[in-house]
């Protein structure tokens, strides 16, 4: 059961989305592996996305962090398994929003094409279960971004667990 929440809790935390290409008005900037000292506004502010949500999670605000959503956002809580359900995935995010998670990233990857954009980073997470006993997971989060109309960007896909299928095959 343990593992099962901790499986769970892990799943949930990277934010990915997908969204559809449109003209772009930037120029491409360089991929950045870690920090955002290169980075163009639009990269900038896809990272802010991802870190507000990862904030709001944290401090268990979930209206924040589904306003980080598209609606009918494809959320992956468990490898294979898409959320698409907004009321379904509020739920998931409370519960594991209990566990107190607090999360790290090692660095972002941000790349912009137009209106869409991935963000692609290793994550670290510790939490505690009702017990007290503490968890702690890592994986690499990716997740597909849409620009919105009022310039905003929020996330259609949402996927955590990037590097299952390398574990896989080891």
């Amino acid at each position: 059961m343990r593992r099962a929440f901790a499986w769970t809790l892990l799943l949930c935390l990277a934010p990915l989305s997908a969204g559809c290409a449109m003209e772009s008005k930037t120029e491409p900037a360089p991929i950045q592996h870690i920090g955002t000292q290169n980075m163009n506004k639009d990269q900038a502010d896809v990272q802010n996305t991802i870190e507000g949500m990862t904030s709001a999670f944290e401090k268990n605000d979930i209206d924040a962090v589904m306003a980080t959503y598209e609606p009918g956002a494809a959320i992956l809580f468990e490898p294979g398994q898409p959320v698409t359900d907004v009321q379904q995935a509020r739920q998931m995010f409370d519960g594991m929003a209990a566990a107190k998670p607090t999360f790290t990233y090692s660095g972002h990857e941000v790349v912009v094409s137009g209106d869409t954009a991935i963000h692609i980073a290793p994550w670290q997470m510790t939490a505690h279960m009702p017990d007290g006993q503490e968890i702690k997971q890592a994986g690499l989060s990716i997740a597909v971004l849409r620009r919105q109309a009022d310039g905003s960007w929020k996330m259609v896909i949402d996927n955590p667990h990037g590097s299952r299928l390398m574990e896989q095959s080891k």
